[in-house]
């Protein structure tokens, strides 16, 4: 009796040393992670990313459950219960987190010992009966890790535990009954435990806090980090048959070494973040369009056929077919991007088949270009007559076929390596040729002139001059990256980003969404080359203002060979003479270049801006002419960026009408 009880005390006080354990870690962790951890944002060089390290401590271990058969060899005639122990745990240890993140990675992989020994018991034959095991494992601890206070060195570790088993000794020492003190003692039993587990799957939380050893002057750093983890005892049954498992807690500490950067940060005044928003943002705009008529049909590789997307009529389609209600004509596909204009063009032949059919005395060349040859070319293009003449009844003696290797101008150059795929599927084409003015745009000739444009009337949702730009003048030289924070005054926030260029258009009704006004945070995030991120704030006010209904804004185009931005002198007198009369008393001119999506991004964008500004030169030349000076011009070059870009580039058609400059006129406020 006196045994049993000194066996329950023994428990009790274990429990009670257990608790304490427990609540002392925890508090003493969590008392200093409320604490400020102050950094200099002078200092010399930055925290690290990559830490490594050694973490060292000691497990405490609580086995609960049954087990009695110790292997094939030894049962004892009772069942030992709970017990406890203490065991080593050593790892070497790999973190990363960036500085100004409160989110990183760990990895632990070590020795790990699950030592313990059960409380004693008694044999029916009133003889104690003491076991314990030296159960160990290398273990491998990748965990998750969560800083909540951002200036504190305090954090918050969770994740899985992969355990291989090492080790699975066992001592076992049957006693004599105390009333027989002159019995010959049992001799100890080592041996190892039977059905154990070689793999353990489990879990494993804790937390931490980061003690700085030196100072952050230094480049290379070294920290001290006392921690506490718990490892309940879901999936550690370490053994295959009865019920023992083990809970851990571990109680220790971690050295870790890491090596900062340089801290060079920009100074505030070197990057200027301004926000320029229209007072008042049109929803959407009816919009008269002149739309240019490219005057080529691709062809896909490997076919002599015109290409499904393109719209073939009927014969008995011709007499309803007019250029003007072509929505009613549309292709079986379209891309999603500015639908009614590449409805346009994929009428391309049905337009140049009403033409010839209202003037008979016009004529045509059909020039097919191959990289299979002049034959193949000269096949594509006997495939255009045959529907022109089948289906329209054009007399075939006004259209003349050839056939070439290359266009007349090619898109692939001699000597090129790059994007040739896009390059050749653009070169697979036939050319519609003409002398017939009633063809062709203004003042155009000679045999890549453009047909003459189709007008058109549309509803253009997010007019161009309901475009707010956020410009962060340096943020090149700066910054990686940039984002930006747009709260509104209920405190909702919207996130945008990350750009790479200095200046980002975007539609204000991105921005306002439904809401007739609203005064908006602009929050901008510049991360730095070292990780850290610089803000910069401004305030703006957002007006939603839907146009008068007899308001109409107009859109003409200039069009681009590939590579080509001198070609602007054959549109010259078109500009002059079209366009420019166009433009009323105190109206806005906003001139946009594009490009297609070969070649290199930074030289597109060069190339579209070089564009839209001579476009712009030759507008205000006539305006000073005439002696006006009540214009207003916004000129951008967009490059290849295709979340403005005017169409898709899966297709050769798409990506040539992507070189361009878009001209809208609008009305004077």
């Amino acid at each position: 009796m006196i045994l049993k009880n000194k066996i329950t005390g023994s428990r009790q006080a274990w429990s009670g040393s257990k608790l304490t354990l427990t609540s002392l870690a925890l508090s003493t962790l969590l008392v200093t992670g409320i604490q400020a951890q102050t950094q200099a944002q002078d200092a010399p060089f930055t925290k690290p990313s990559w830490w490594f390290g050694a973490a060292a401590g000691a497990n405490f271990n609580f086995y609960n459950g049954s087990t009695q058969q110790l292997n094939a060899q030894l049962t004892p005639p009772v069942a030992f219960h709970e017990g406890n122990g203490i065991g080593l745990f050593a790892a070497p240890l790999i973190e990363y987190r960036r500085p100004e993140s409160r989110w990183g990675l760990m990895l632990q992989t070590g020795y790990d010992s699950r030592r313990g020994t059960f409380d004693q018991q008694i044999t029916p034959c009133d003889c104690p009966v003491d076991l314990s095991t030296k159960l160990s494992y290398i273990t491998v601890e990748p965990s998750l890790r969560f800083a909540p206070f951002k200036a504190s060195g305090f954090y918050l570790t969770g994740g899985p535990r992969l355990a291989f088993n090492v080790k699975k000794e066992f001592r076992y020492e049957l006693g004599v009954n105390p009333a027989y003190p002159d019995q010959e003692k049992n001799p100890v039993v080592n041996g190892d435990l039977s059905n154990v587990k070689q793999t353990l799957l489990s879990m494993q939380v804790g937390a931490g806090y980061d003690i700085p050893l030196n100072s952050q002057d230094n480049r290379n750093q070294l920290v001290l980090s006392p921690f506490v983890t718990y490892q309940p005892y879901f999936g550690q049954s370490p053994r295959s048959l009865e019920t023992m498992t083990v809970n851990t807690l571990r109680v220790g500490a971690a050295l870790k070494f890491g090596r900062g950067k340089p801290n060079t940060p920009v100074a505030a005044s070197d990057v200027q973040f301004s926000v320029n928003s229209p007072t008042n943002i049109a929803k959407d705009r009816r919009v008269r369009e002149t739309f240019p008529l490219r005057n080529y049909v691709f062809f896909n590789l490997g076919s002599t056929a015109i290409p499904g997307r393109y719209v073939l009529l009927e014969k008995s389609q011709v007499n309803d077919f007019k250029e003007d209600q072509l929505e009613v004509f549309t292709p079986k596909t379209l891309a999603g991007r500015s639908d009614r204009e590449m409805t346009v063009y994929y009428n391309v032949l049905n337009i140049l088949g009403d033409r010839l059919g209202r003037d008979s005395s016009a004529t045509i060349t059909l020039v097919g270009s191959s990289e299979n040859g002049p034959q193949e070319g000269k096949v594509m293009a006997e495939t255009v007559k045959s529907y022109l003449v089948n289906t329209f009844g054009i007399e075939a003696s006004r259209i003349t076929v050839e056939g070439r290797n290359k266009p007349k101008l090619p898109s692939e150059q001699p000597g090129g390596t790059k994007e040739l795929e896009l390059l050749r599927e653009g070169d697979r084409r036939v050319s519609i040729e003409s002398n017939s003015q009633a063809l062709l745009m203004e003042f155009q000739s000679g045999p890549e002139a453009a047909l003459k444009p189709v007008e058109i009337i549309a509803i253009q949702e997010a007019p161009l001059d309901s475009y707010i730009t956020f410009t962060v003048a340096g943020s090149d030289k700066a910054y990686t990256s940039w984002s930006m924070e747009i709260t509104d005054d209920k405190g909702t926030v919207k996130y945008f980003g990350p750009f790479m260029q200095d200046s980002v258009r975007m539609p204000g009704t991105s921005i306002l969404g439904d809401r007739p006004k609203g005064t908006y945070l602009v929050t901008m995030l510049g991360t730095k080359e070292d990780g850290t991120v610089e803000k910069k704030v401004a305030t703006v006010d957002m007006v939603l203002w839907t146009p008068a209904k007899d308001e109409e804004g107009q859109r003409y185009s200039v069009l681009y060979e590939f590579n080509d931005s001198k070609a602007i002198s054959t549109y010259e007198k078109y500009l002059t003479e079209i366009v420019t009369p166009k433009i009323p008393q105190g109206g806005k001119v906003i001139i946009h270049g594009h490009t297609d999506i070969i070649g290199d991004g930074t030289s597109n964008r060069n190339l579209s801006l070089a564009r839209a500004s001579d476009v712009k030169r030759i507008i205000e030349s006539s305006l000073a002419k005439a002696g006006r000076k009540d214009v207003t011009f916004e000129v951008q070059g967009f490059g290849e960026e295709q979340e403005l870009a005017p169409f898709n580039n899966t297709f050769p058609e798409e990506r040539f009408y992507n070189r361009t400059v878009l001209i809208d006129i609008i009305p004077g406020k």
